[in-house]
Order: structure tokens, then sequence, then C-alpha cells
């Protein structure tokens, strides 16, 4: 058995910078169709079920290639990080969104959501104590304040923001926290082996909610509704990671994440061809506003950080035993 180690990427083995753009956007692309799919899924299945039952099949997929490359256990300190990822993405993220679509339409919570590419930003600025311009914090906080506007016209007023757009809110910034804190793990023991790992730790919590979900009320779902679970489990909750970490491992973290600009858009597509959803004039110019006050927020973080002077740190990536 060869155990995992680390190399140093140097000169022409250096992967470009548009490797990470390509592996990011075929991540995007995958987690698209997670909240069309969830809000088809939560017409059979309990939301406890879909966000705990998808976590615990990702988690029997992740044992067995783990298991079968012989991965190397995380460090200590690694594994309070990998909690932290598990919280955000495993945990946060599905369960929240699932409770959240069984009354929100898939391309109004698509808007919300929207926010993510500026959250996943600013938890990146938090995690690493970089100091971005002023301008990156007022950009930021334009694209919360327009989604909440957006949530709020579509209720009827600030004072009918429904709790479902609350619970977007925080799935957001779960989202965020994970993908920042993935991000730095990817490039320390690898884009699937993180989300792998994640999965593990994630597992003995979302196995007791899932068999409290089946206590409480047996699934029985169409043939449909089983399929749109299965995506969510082995791609959603699994494979769609496996790009999207290594996306962000290759980096530049903060340009990869500016794929996620994209998500909203495709997934109110998706929305629309899928489940016949009326996409308004209301949804589509909130859409415009988020994902352009995120744009400049993240497009603000990244001409600070590529200005900066530069530094001669390699990227590890874990070599596959």
């Amino acid at each position: 058995m060869k155990e995992q180690s680390s190399v140093i990427l140097e000169g022409s083995k250096a992967l470009s910078p548009r490797a990470g753009l390509w592996w990011g956007l075929l991540g995007i692309v995958a987690f698209s169709f997670t909240v069309p799919f969830t809000r088809i899924a939560v017409s059979g299945l309990s939301p406890l079920f879909i966000g705990a039952g998808r976590a615990v099949i990702a988690a029997a997929l992740a044992t067995i290639a783990l298991t079968a490359t012989r991965q190397h256990p995380p460090s200590r300190a690694q594994w309070v990080r990998l909690a932290v990822v598990a919280a955000g993405v495993v945990a946060g993220f599905p369960l929240l969104t699932s409770f959240a679509l069984t009354t929100a339409p898939a391309g109004h919570s698509a808007v919300v959501i929207g926010l993510l590419p500026a959250a996943t930003a600013v938890a990146v600025v938090l995690r690493t104590r970089e100091r971005p311009a002023a301008s990156f914090w007022v950009f930021a906080g334009l694209g919360a304040a327009a989604a909440i506007m957006f949530a709020a016209l579509q209720n009827g007023g600030l004072a009918t923001l429904h709790w479902s757009d609350l619970l977007l809110f925080c799935a957001v910034l779960a989202a965020a926290a994970g993908y920042a804190e993935g991000g730095l793990l990817a490039r320390e023991l690898g884009a699937w082996q993180t989300v792998s790992w994640a999965l593990v730790v994630a597992a003995p919590v979302m196995l007791a909610l899932t068999l409290v979900s089946v206590s409480i009320e047996p699934p029985a779902a169409s043939p449909v509704e089983w399929l749109a679970f299965g995506y969510l489990a082995v791609v959603s909750m699994f494979l769609g990671f496996f790009a999207w970490y290594r996306g962000l491992a290759i980096g530049p973290m903060a340009q990869v994440s500016q794929v996620q600009l994209v998500q909203p858009v495709i997934t109110i597509l998706w929305a629309s061809l899928l489940l016949h959803e009326q996409i308004g004039v209301p949804t589509v110019l909130g859409g415009l506003a988020v994902i352009a006050f995120a744009a400049l927020a993240v497009r603000t973080r990244l001409t600070r950080t590529t200005t900066a002077p530069k530094t001669t740190t390699p990227i590890r990536t874990p070599e596959e035993p």
C-alpha cells in the first residue's frame, strides 16, 4: 500500500487556472439540478428523509471509494475542519433547502441562492484573513439586500417574509462556509477525498435522522420522485463535489468561485423546463440584480487579490495511491 503523500507542482507540471474554471463549471452544472430535483422529490418524500437520506447513500459510496483506494486518514486538525465542511454542505444546505422547497418555488429559491457566490467569497476572505477593498463589502451587502427585497416583494412585504426564505438564507451561509473550508482542504487532501471524508464524518448523525424520518413517515414515492432523490444522493451530494472542489483546489479560488454566478440562471431554466414554472419579470429582474452584485463583489475581491504581491508558495496536491 502506498500512503498518500504530497507533491509540488512546478513549471510545466503546474495546472492552468483555466483547468480550475472548467472543473468548477462542471460542478456547477451538476449542482444546478439540485433545486428542481429537490422540488420534485418533496412531492412524495419527507424533507427530512431527502436531506438526510441522500447523505447516507453518498456516505456509503464515499466509504467504498476511500476503502478501495486505501486513502490515508486525515490528521486531527483536518478532522475538525472536515466537520465544518460536513456541517455546511452535507447537513446544513441539503436539510435547509429540502424543508424550504416544500413551499418555495424552484425559480424563487434559485434567486435567493444566487447569493452563494458573494457569500462564498466573504467566507474565503474571513477564513484566509484577506483584506479586500471596501467596495467588496459594499457589493456583497447590496447583493444580500437585493435578495432580501426580492423575497419580501414576492411575499407581499418584509412583514410577510416566509420561513422558507429564512431557511434558504441560512442554507446559503452553511454552503458558503462548507465551500470555503472544503476548497482549502481539497488542496491538502484532494478534491474527492475531501467530500468523501466529510460524508463519513456526518454519516452517524445523518443515518440517525434518516431512521427517524422513516419511523415518522415511511417513504412512498413515484418512480420519478425516487429518480430525483437518486440524483440528489449520487450527483448533488457526491460526484458533483469531485469537480467543484477540484476546481477550487486548482484555483485561483476567487476566480473559480465566479462560476457560481451561472448557477441560478441554469436552475431557473431547469425549473421552467422540468417543473413548468412560470418565470415572470420579477424573478428575472431579481435574479439579474442578485447576480450582478455578486459578480461585482467577487470581481472586486479578485482584482484586489491579483494585484497583491506574488508569493512563491507552490500548490500542493495529493498523489493518488
